[in-house]
């Protein structure tokens, strides 16, 4: 005849496996909660010391230049460098420490989470420097290309160049989202899409509307060595002294008045120099 299960041998067992348990949990929990406490102390302390340091070296110049910047300007932005890399110190330090109680609870599943964090802040940190830099050369060549139009007398000129302004900024960012293991590709082909409209459309509309000007700039690579400030010539019926020439118009002064010509009237219209 088989023999019952001793059912009390059974419930000290089951209960005594429960406690032993409890035991390394509750053990477990309290050395998860110490490393919590011991990592937010230390990375408390790590983010002032760094914020500190990084302010009496001068970084915050840095944010004033970026503030500073015209397509930025505008959102009146309030920060401090310092502040954000001393906040990015310590969410690494208590990510990073995180890890370590999340495997003393053995729990893997959040361990491996904290630990593809702690993997992808340095390639967002990364990523912001690329940002950074592409910016401020982004307002170089925005502030280069608008001084470029003022020496030729362009129209549109801050127009042109906050459009090259965007431009780089934005293939920076692309780069730095790449840098950063974000897939890029289908941003990248909608923005080949879009500028290849946005130039097409503009060469366009501006070509009609910039015409006049290109013809004046045209006309004085032939016409500043014909003439010069000073001579005494006829335009138009209209005669006097060459007071000034620049690249798109020649103004003659008359006894009475100014008369301002576009340079093209020097390729189109009969002109007499007196002698």
């Amino acid at each position: 005849m088989q023999k019952l299960p001793n059912l009390k041998e059974i419930l000290v067992d089951t209960f005594a496996k429960l406690i032993e348990q409890f035991s390394t949990f509750f053990s477990n929990f309290i050395s998860a909660i110490v490393i919590l406490i011991i990592g937010w102390i230390v990375a408390k302390v790590a983010s002032v010391v760094v914020k500190n340091i990084l302010s009496k070296v001068g970084i915050d110049k840095i944010g004033d230049k970026i503030k500073e910047i015209e397509a930025i300007k505008k959102f009146n932005l309030d920060f401090k460098l310092s502040n954000i890399i001393g906040t990015i110190i310590y969410i690494f330090i208590m990510l990073f420490l995180s890890v370590s109680a999340a495997d003393k609870l053995g729990v893997p599943a959040i361990s491996n989470m904290f630990l593809l964090l702690v993997n992808f802040i340095p390639k967002v940190i990364v990523a912001s420097i690329m940002t950074l830099l592409g910016l401020f050369l982004s307002d170089l060549a925005r502030n280069f290309v608008v001084g470029l139009c003022k020496s030729f007398n362009i129209a549109s000129g801050k127009l042109i160049g906050m459009g090259v302004f965007f431009f780089l900024l934005f293939i920076t960012v692309i780069l730095a989202l790449g840098q950063a293991g974000i897939n890029t590709a289908l941003l990248e082909s909608s923005f080949n899409i879009i500028i290849a409209g946005m130039v097409l459309a503009f060469s366009i509309g501006y070509g009609f509307a910039s015409k006049e000007i290109l013809l004046n700039i045209i006309s004085s690579m032939y016409s500043k060595k014909k003439y010069e400030e000073g001579q005494d010539i006829e335009i138009a019926g209209v005669r006097g002294k060459i007071l000034k020439m620049d690249n798109t118009s020649i103004i003659l002064e008359t006894e009475d008045s100014q008369t301002v010509f576009p340079l093209k009237v020097l390729q189109s219209e009969k002109v007499t120099i007196f002698k």
